[in-house]
């Protein structure tokens, strides 16, 4: 009786298992700083839009001599480009003061503790809530 070596291709279900395995470990070690990179990402998103509200207000106020009630007076949207947040204007009694306010509103934010809000008044006097400090959530 001859006997016919025939060779085995593929993976054993051993090699499969510590593919997987060593996969797991990168993906769990990976995912956090993606998503820290993520939120760091949509906070200088909105720190931008904010800055480029209070640069139109402050123009606004040079063309009108009062602030801006609205956003749509200054041609902005109520939202970041990404949706992460929303924006509000507050005006002072005399229509000379204002604080603009980026509120987390979806996606990787919404549910996030560390930065739920953003403020930026006429005195360029930067604000947040949440458990990270104004500098901490504005990137400084």
């Amino acid at each position: 009786m001859k006997r016919t070596n025939r060779t085995v291709l593929g993976f054993t279900l051993i090699e499969l298992m510590i593919t997987i395995a060593i996969l797991g470990i990168l993906a769990s070690i990976a995912y956090p700083s993606y998503s820290q990179y993520v939120k760091r990402a949509a906070r200088a998103e909105a720190a931008s839009t904010l800055l480029d509200a209070v640069n139109k207000q402050e123009q606004y106020f040079v063309d009108n001599r009062q602030y801006a009630s609205t956003l749509a007076e200054l041609g902005l949207q109520t939202t970041t480009e990404n949706g992460y947040f929303t924006l509000t204007i507050a005006l002072g009694a005399n229509l000379n003061t204002f604080t603009i306010t980026a509120t987390a509103s979806g996606g990787p934010l919404e549910d996030d503790p560390d930065c739920t809000t953003l403020t930026i008044d006429n005195l360029n006097i930067r604000g947040s809530t949440g458990n990270f400090t104004a500098d901490q959530c504005w990137g400084r």
